[in-house]
């Protein structure tokens, strides 16, 4: 059921559609959510076309040049309009082409009231709705598709393994797949810095019933009249504090949104940046990996997380693929399996620069009709006590130590790292890489024992003249090829699981798993690098950085609680003969 409201034509040069602005929805649990409906305008007052949804918690009213005017400044022209916003479909450029596009707030957000907790069961069980809803309404031909951006694509894994009824196809553009995993809790250490910024900055200023949001280019303030502070405070759960309370996949938290991938059935066009190596890349991943779509396909992309998806290239490549599906016009060959290569590479060669998308254009694509490549070659190189990466095994007699201080004030002090000799050909590293390490600790003098050992890793790209190659992080911030984490504690892993692999460990990080950490003893641990791709030139290299808490390249993804880190300890890095 909904509320009936007003329908208003919007002119957008050449075209018109049909705008219909905070239409409710009753929601099974009892609740209410509000949407903006956006209609192509037809002579045929029977047409039915087909519909892309959205829900989040932005605000489906508020712009986006007042939501990021910088990246508003960056996007082409045909998606500077008087309906965009942040990381969701244009309503001009879809209405345009035959879709009614639906942009809804969920509960707690915009013009939707109720608790607001962000990728929740109440979030999807919200979406639900909204998708059996639009896929009855008289104007849709009963198919809908789902496309928008990282908390817009974060939605869509969680939704298509529910099977909501006319659910037809999903684009899940940078979008992690694993609210623990992928987001929250990097290898089981908590990753406040970017959780704390998008609340406060993108959020909680836009929370239902919160005072002033349409004086200062927020969106509308609420129909049903602003809360008191004390309400605001009590409709509202920051992911961060339910995080940092649930340390463990098992806690209830992160049960309550567990997600088996293998229940997804639909149509699935995963799109991951390479860039996007603290948030997004390795549920994208793992999202195509595991899904049981018959239809599937991983496309990967570079570039700032916020333009790629605006780009004509893209939109192009978006058109096609949900045009198979929600219209039945298959130009490319997307329905019919084993036609087109399901995984699309963007193969990174050569020092072009970072945030610049004029010049990574140069980076090649190439198909492959697989993930990861059937013919890569799993080869060792190994850590020597002379800080190098190198092929041979080091034929010491006996292990040797290499030791940093955790949390130096010098920074040079807080880290290891290991440069490979310049390589003797062309080489590509396209894949899944995993590091194993002996660790162990050693208590300060001077401060408590340590109770842990968190682990940052970086492997990072150096030209013939020794300068570093950059890639371009998620905010535009100059990134390394990849990085990896673990918390040494959360060390143990399941072996018998359906989806371990010797190059891709896999962990439960359940409470059960936590295993001692004694000062003194060594503890081997093999620790899980995000999915990459670099290739390296005649005469260039590799290094490996070890460290005890964020390195070069994280941007806002930060790893600095202080009530999850422990901030005094000394740790000892043993390097295998």
């Amino acid at each position: 059921m909904s509320e009936a409201t007003n329908i208003s034509t919007v002119e957008a040069g050449s075209h018109s559609f049909l705008f219909e602005k905070n239409v409710g929805i009753k929601t099974k649990a009892g609740g209410m959510i509000r949407c903006n409906v956006f209609r192509p305008k037809a002579e045929n007052l029977d047409a039915k076309y087909p519909v892309l949804a959205t829900i989040g918690a932005y605000g489906k009213d508020v712009h986006y040049e007042n939501f990021n005017p910088h990246s508003y400044s960056e996007v082409p022209a045909a998606h500077k309009t008087s309906h965009s916003v942040w990381e969701t479909p244009t309503p001009s450029h879809w209405t345009a082409r035959g879709y009614v596009v639906v942009r809804a707030d969920e509960p707690g957000a915009g013009q939707s009231p109720g608790h607001l907790d962000i990728i929740s069961r109440g979030t999807i069980d919200a979406f639900v709705d909204l998708i059996e809803w639009a896929a009855e309404q008289p104007w849709s031909n009963g198919k809908v598709g789902l496309l928008g951006i990282s908390y817009y694509g974060i939605t869509q894994w969680h939704v298509a393994a529910r099977h909501p009824k006319g659910l037809a196809a999903i684009v899940p553009w940078e979008a992690a797949s694993d609210v623990y995993r992928d987001a929250c809790r990097h290898g089981g250490i908590l990753s406040n810095g970017g959780l704390d910024l998008i609340w406060d900055r993108q959020i909680g200023p836009s929370q239902y019933g919160l005072p002033g949001k349409e004086a200062r280019g927020w969106g509308d303030d609420p129909n049903d009249g602003p809360l008191s502070d004390e309400e605001l405070s009590r409709n509202s759960t920051r992911l961060i504090d339910s995080a940092r309370v649930n340390r463990f996949a098992d806690g209830e938290r992160f049960a309550s949104v567990n997600l088996n991938l293998e229940d997804i059935k639909v149509p699935v066009l995963s799109v991951a940046n390479w860039g996007g190596i603290l948030l997004h890349l390795r549920g994208n991943v793992q999202g195509f990996m595991h899904s049981a779509s018959e239809l599937k396909y991983l496309r990967f992309i570079v570039g700032r997380h916020d333009l790629p998806f605006y780009s004509p290239e893209e939109v192009k490549v978006q058109e096609s693929f949900l045009d198979a599906f929600l219209k039945d016009d298959d130009r490319e060959g997307w329905k019919v399996k084993g036609k087109l290569p399901p995984v699309d590479l963007i193969i990174r060669k050569g020092n072009v620069g970072y945030n610049d998308p004029e010049a990574e254009s140069q980076f090649q694509r190439r198909k492959e009709n697989e993930w990861p490549i059937a013919r890569t070659q799993y080869r060792e190189m190994f850590l020597s006590s002379n800080h190098l990466l190198q092929w041979a095994e080091p034929n010491n007699s006996a292990p040797h130590k290499l030791t940093y201080q955790a949390f130096a004030e010098q920074s040079e002090h807080e880290f290891v790292s290991f440069t490979s000799a310049p390589f003797e050909e062309e080489t590509e590293i396209t894949g899944h890489i995993v590091v194993h390490l002996n660790v162990s600790l050693s208590p300060n003098n001077s401060t408590p024992t340590p109770s842990d050992i968190d682990l940052f890793l970086s492997l990072r790209h150096l030209d013939a003249t020794g300068n570093e190659v950059f890639y371009t992080g998620t905010t535009g911030e100059a990134a390394p090829i990849t990085k990896g984490f673990l918390r040494t504690s959360l060390r143990k892993t399941n072996p018998e699981h359906r989806r371990h692999r010797s190059w891709l460990p896999y962990r439960e990080y359940s409470s059960s798993s936590v295993l001692p950490i004694i000062p003194n003893e060594v503890y081997g641990v093999d620790v899980e690098i995000w999915p990459t791709n670099v290739v390296l030139q005649k005469g260039e290299k590799l290094v490996l950085d070890i460290g005890s808490r964020d390195l070069a390249g994280t941007g806002f993804f930060t790893h600095n609680d202080t009530r999850d880190r422990r901030v005094h300890d000394d740790y000892s890095l043993c390097i295998d003969s």
